[in-house]
C-alpha cells in the first residue's frame, strides 16, 4: 500500500498540478478530452483506479485512506486517477452487491477508466422528494413483465452528463429499487446543468426527468425493496472517502499557504512570525493531524466488518467542519491572493464548503446522532 501512495503522490504532484490551469478545466468540472488525457497520463503511470487491485480486491479501508489522500492533493487527481465521488462509491457498491453479468456490463468498465458513472437518489424540493431524508422518495417504479417502468425527477445528479453507467432509485409496492442503466438513455433527459459553487466534478451536478425508462428485470441490484439496505453498503464508506479526497486538497492548501507565509514580508519581518498569522498555520496542522485520525477510527471501524454509520456520520462532521475552518485560514493568510485562483486555495474554500452539505448536512448527521444518544438514554433508565 505504501508504494501505491508513493507512485500516487509522485503522479498527482508532477503530472496532474500543471492541468489545474488548463482552460479544459471550466466551471464545471474538467472537460471529457481533458479527463480521457489525464487518464491516459494514469494507466501509463500505473496509478488508474488505485484502491482496486488487478485481481478485483479492493484495499482496506484504512490502506485506502493513504491512497485517496495522496490522490486528493490535486483537485484534479481523483478524476485523473479514477478515485473521484461518486464513481469511487459506485464501484464499491456494485463490487459487493452485484451480480457476475452486472460486474461485466456496469463494473468493469468502470474500474477500466473507461467511463463515469451518476447516482440518482436526490429529488427536487419543490416536488417533495428526497433529499437527506431518503423516505420522501418519489420517483416510481411499476413493474411490467420482464422489466421495470421508471418514471420521476432528480436533481443534484453528479456527473451525469457525460456518464456511461446511472444507477437509479426508485420506489415500488416492494419499496425503493436499485436499477443499473446504460447512459446516455432516452428516458433520461438532462434538463439543466446547475450553477454550483464547486465545479470540480465532471459533467457538474444535473436536474434529471426520468420519462417511461423501461429496466429490464436482469439490470435491478439485488430484489425488489432492496434499494435501502444496498445503499447503506455505499453510504459509509463513500462518506468517508469524501473526507480522504478533501483532507489531500487541504494538506496541499495548507502547503502553499505556509509557503506564502514564509516568503512574504510585512511590518519588518516575514508573516509567518506575526502570531496572528503562525498561529492560524498551527492551529491548521493540528486540525489536519485529527482530521487524519478521525479517518483512520472511521476505517478501522469498517475493516472490523462494522456498519460504520455512526462512525462515518461523526467523521463527517468532524472533517467536514475542520476542513472547512483550514480554508478559511489558508485564504485569510494569503489575504487577496487567497481569494483569487492564481492558487488552488480559493477553489479548496469553495469546494469544501459544499462538502459540508453533500453526502448529508452537518445538521442532518448531528440529528441523527441526537436521536441514537436519545434512544440510548431511555433504553438505560
Amino acid at each position: 500500500m505504501h508504494d501505491i501512495a508513493t507512485r500516487v503522490e509522485s503522479f498527482v504532484r508532477n503530472e496532474i498540478t500543471p492541468y489545474e490551469h488548463d482552460a479544459r478545466f471550466g466551471y464545471h468540472g474538467p472537460s471529457e478530452a481533458l479527463v480521457r488525457e489525464m487518464r491516459a497520463k494514469a494507466r501509463a503511470a500505473g496509478v488508474l483506479t488505485p484502491h482496486i487491485l488487478k485481481d478485483g480486491r479492493h484495499l482496506s479501508q484504512r490502506d485506502t485512506a493513504r491512497v485517496l489522500i495522496k490522490s486528493g492533493l490535486s483537485p484534479l487527481g481523483p478524476v485523473a486517477c479514477n478515485t473521484m465521488a461518486p464513481d469511487e462509491g459506485n464501484m464499491f457498491l456494485l463490487g459487493r452487491a452485484a451480480s457476475e453479468a452486472q460486474r461485466r456490463q456496469f463494473l468493469a468498465p468502470l474500474i477500466a477508466g473507461e467511463t463515469r458513472s451518476a447516482f440518482f437518489m436526490t429529488e427536487p424540493a419543490s416536488a417533495g422528494g428526497a433529499g437527506s431524508d431518503p423516505s420522501m422518495l418519489m420517483t416510481n417504479a411499476v413493474q411490467d413483465g420482464d422489466s421495470w417502468v421508471v418514471n420521476g425527477r432528480k436533481t443534484f445528479i453528479t456527473g451525469a452528463s457525460g456518464a456511461g453507467v446511472g444507477i437509479v432509485m426508485a420506489n415500488s409496492t416492494a419499496g425503493a429499487c436499485l436499477f443499473l442503466v446504460e447512459l446516455p438513455h432516452p428516458a433520461i433527459r438532462i434538463d439543466r446543468i446547475l450553477d454550483t459553487i464547486d465545479g470540480v466534478m465532471p459533467g457538474g451536478h444535473a436536474e434529471i426527468h426520468i420519462d417511461e425508462l423501461r429496466v429490464p428485470a436482469s439490470q435491478m441490484l439485488g430484489a425488489p425493496g432492496d434499494g435501502f439496505r444496498l445503499a447503506q453498503i455505499r453510504l459509509a464508506p463513500a462518506r468517508l472517502s469524501h473526507c480522504m479526497r478533501w483532507t489531500g486538497l487541504a494538506i496541499r492548501a495548507q502547503e502553499i499557504a505556509c509557503a506564502y507565509a514564509c516568503d512574504r514580508e510585512a511590518f519588518g519581518k516575514m508573516l509567518i512570525d506575526h502570531e496572528g498569522v503562525g498561529f492560524m498555520l498551527a492551529e491548521n496542522q493540528i486540525a489536519l493531524q485529527q482530521c487524519e485520525l478521525m479517518i483512520d477510527w472511521c476505517s478501522d471501524v469498517l475493516d472490523a466488518g462494522g456498519q460504520g454509520n455512526v462512525e462515518s456520520s461523526m467523521a463527517k462532521i468532524a472533517v467536514s467542519e475542520s476542513l472547512f475552518a483550514i480554508a478559511d485560514r489558508c485564504v485569510q493568510v494569503m489575504g487577496g491572493t487567497g481569494v483569487s485562483n492564481d492558487t488552488i486555495v480559493a477553489q479548496f474554500f469553495r469546494e469544501v464548503r459544499a462538502f459540508r452539505i453533500y453526502d448529508g448536512p452537518t445538521e442532518v448527521h448531528k440529528w441523527s446522532l441526537a436521536k441514537k444518544i436519545k434512544r440510548a438514554v431511555l433504553a438505560g433508565r
